[in-house]
Order: structure tokens, then sequence, then C-alpha cells
């Protein structure tokens, strides 16, 4: 089974950029589906984008376009999410998950059944 981990957040101040990272371990992306949620304090996790590696079209939340960009490294079966003009609100732990593609599209934390541990993301402003 395909597991998962994230790396790259840290303390930004607003208006800069960040790159997050989520690697595959145990399996490759090959036939998964993958997404990034981020959980603030006291607050329910947030869909941000999914993506099936296969066809790569990814689909974002309403509130996550045009600041956000997921992509892909093939050679090191890793998928990255680039934030830019990060915000104080953007301010949580970015979660990196993938479950088995199916064909049908994805937005729930439920949906996966794999999960990362969370990388934090703070930004000052």
């Amino acid at each position: 089974q395909v597991q998962v981990a994230e790396s790259g957040g840290g303390l930004v101040q607003a208006g800069n950029s960040l790159r997050l990272s989520c690697a595959a371990s145990g399996g490759t992306f090959s036939n998964e589906d993958i997404a990034w949620f981020r959980q603030a304090p006291g607050k329910d996790h947030e869909f941000i984008v999914t993506v099936t590696w296969q066809n790569w079209r990814p689909y974002y939340a309403d509130s996550m376009k045009g600041r956000f960009t997921v992509s892909p490294n093939h050679a090191e079966n890793t998928v990255y999410l680039q934030m830019d003009s990060l915000k104080p609100e953007d301010t949580a732990v970015y979660h990196c998950c993938t479950t088995p593609s199916s064909g049908s599209l994805k937005i729930r934390w439920s949906d996966y059944h794999y999960w990362g541990l969370g990388t934090q993301v703070t930004v000052s402003s």
C-alpha cells in the first residue's frame, strides 16, 4: 500500500511562497488519486486540490484557485503543492492523502484511505 509523507512547511511572512512535497513510499502513485487538505486549529479539514496521477487533471477548491498549484515529479514519485501570496489565514497543518483511483471526484477527507502526518505552515502578518 502506498504511504505518503509531507515536507516543506515552515514559518513565512505574508506575501511569500512555499512549496510542499508529498512523497510516496511502499508503492507508487501510478493508480492513485492524490489530494491536499489543510486543517487550521479548531477547524475541520479543508479541501485544497485533488488529482489523478495517470491523467493529471487537477481539481481545485474554488477558494484555492489562483494561489495554489499542484504538480508532479514522476521520477521521484512526488507531488508538489506550490503556494503563492500566502496569507495569515493560510496557517494550518497541510496533509497529503491518497486512495486508489476509481474515476469519481473525491473532495472529502473521508474519501481517502492513507494520510500523511502533515506539515505545519505558519504565515505571519
